[in-house]
């Protein structure tokens, strides 16, 4: 019999409904550090700071969740406390404390009306933040089918011979000599992307015009390319204006077109998930937040004690982390810190989540080499576009440092750092290690012969089809040791 799996809104509510469980607890513990400050401020003047974190830690909780009423309350204990503690000792009475009191009477008496009605929240509060992300588009290929790419220009030598280079880098390829024939094959067969010219006996910028009209038609952008004998200004601008991606002036290289079709189609596909690393001390929260982005197609991890952060980082080598300001034992400024003193993490995109709205106080929490401030409660899509727009640039940085630019495998030195640790690693969990080694017979022989150019057509062709990673994986399988796929 199936399951039924619990909705993304069935999710949230449980977790608004755990959080108000643990309420009554947390206010006992906020009462008994009251009065224990209350007494003696000078003895017990760390307590003021872990009510303070009490407080911001409500405030912030609340207000994602929805409860604002809990939230406003607790927003002013966070500003009392925070005017105390940074006054002088000797200016702090205990009168100065007596609003504390009546601040935690009120959240008690709030939470009792959430609490009402046999536990349902929904009546005194306000709904939780309902939402639901657009699902990441999947275009490119599907499957092993070859992605069709669309070459329109009236240049036809250069296309035979475009198309020929493309189709051996494993493209299905179909010509056009005019914008018209190619405007009724798009509308028949989509096609995966589209290298298109500019001009055109029918006008200067037919092509990019033609490009624009069908966006309008079929409500979206075709992945184009422009490929132009014109480079100015006004070609260029109208190739933007029509959504291209890229732009090449003639002659181009085969290769280049096919690596920039490779970086369009992987784009449009994001085959691998981003990896988000979410850091809150505050359950809840944190899987509120990884909510929004595991229902926007991320694999997210959480960590809710700090101290397990470097052994994460390396199990799981996040594309981003997103982490809590305020935390006890370890505050986000402070995490942040430990994570750039690692060189292999020095890039690494970490943002802050937190109600802290003080512009001096987030500017200065940035100084360790943050990215971003993002103030709770967060608007889900928002939070999305800014995880995504930092952790795929730091993908593409990573890959530009770590990749070969014509095959796209590792590069001599990942490949040698890898190496290292993977040898390392053996050695301490007393693991066979297995490195397979490739060899193009007769390779010199292409070069010689036809030249470098098209040795490196070869290159890119044989990884284009090679199933060398799945071959590897097969004699890891029969010979029941690990392998690493490095070529």
């Amino acid at each position: 019999m199936d399951v039924k799996q619990p909705t993304l809104q069935e999710k949230i509510t449980r977790l608004r409904m755990s959080f108000l469980s643990q309420m009554p607890a947390r206010l006992d513990n906020a009462q008994q550090q009251y009065l224990l400050l209350s007494s003696d401020w000078q003895a017990q003047i760390r307590l003021a700071v872990e009510l303070h974190r009490f407080f911001h830690s409500i405030k912030g909780t609340a207000s994602s969740f929805g409860f604002t009423g809990l939230a406003d309350i607790a927003g002013k204990g966070e500003t009392l406390l925070l005017e105390l503690i940074d006054l002088p000792e000797s200016e702090v009475s205990a009168t100065k404390l007596l609003p504390l009191g009546p601040l935690l009477s009120e959240m008690k008496q709030q939470l009792q009306l959430l609490q009402q009605n046999s536990g349902e929240a929904s009546s005194h509060a306000q709904p939780a933040p309902f939402f639901e992300m657009e699902q990441g588009k999947h275009g490119g290929v599907d499957g092993d089918r070859k992605a069709l790419i669309y070459i329109c220009d009236d240049e036809p030598v250069q296309v035979s011979q475009l198309g020929y280079q493309l189709h051996c880098f494993g493209y299905e390829i179909e010509y056009f000599m005019d914008t018209q024939s190619f405007h009724d094959a798009v509308l028949r067969r989509r096609p995966d992307a589209v290298i298109m010219d500019v001009y055109f006996p029918n006008g200067s910028t037919a092509g990019t015009d033609e490009l624009a009209r069908l966006s309008v038609i079929i409500g979206e952008a075709l992945p184009s390319i422009v490929l132009s004998g014109y480079g100015d200004f006004e070609a260029r601008l109208g190739a933007v204006q029509a959504g291209c991606r890229a732009y090449f002036t003639k002659p181009a290289q085969a290769l280049d077109l096919a690596a920039k079709l490779d970086e369009l189609l992987l784009s449009e596909k994001r085959e691998e998930q981003l990896r988000i690393l979410v850091v809150d001390d505050e359950p809840e929260v944190a899987a509120y937040h990884s909510l929004i982005l595991q229902e926007a197609g991320m694999q997210v991890k959480q960590l809710h004690d700090p101290s397990g952060i470097l052994d994460l980082l390396r199990q799981f080598n996040p594309d981003l982390v997103l982490v809590d300001m305020y935390m006890p034992r370890c505050t986000g400024v402070e995490l942040a810190a430990i994570i750039r003193q690692l060189p292999e993490y020095i890039s690494l995109p970490i943002i802050y989540l937190s109600n802290e709205t003080n512009r001096k106080k987030q500017f200065s929490a940035m100084q360790v080499g943050v990215e971003g401030f993002i103030t709770k409660p967060v608007v889900p899509e928002e939070l999305v576009s800014a995880v995504v727009l930092r952790a795929e640039r730091m993908r593409t940085l990573r890959a530009l440092m770590s990749l070969d630019s014509l095959t796209g495998l590792y590069n001599h030195t990942t490949t040698t750092e890898m190496l290292h640790t993977s040898l390392a690693q053996a050695v301490r969990q007393q693991e066979n290690l297995i490195l397979v080694m490739l060899d193009l017979d007769n390779f010199k022989d292409v070069n010689d012969l036809h030249g470098h150019m098209a040795g490196d057509q070869v290159l890119v062709a044989w990884h284009v089809y090679s199933n060398t990673v799945f071959e590897v994986q097969i004699l890891s399988d029969v010979m029941g040791e690990k392998s690493s796929p490095y070529c």
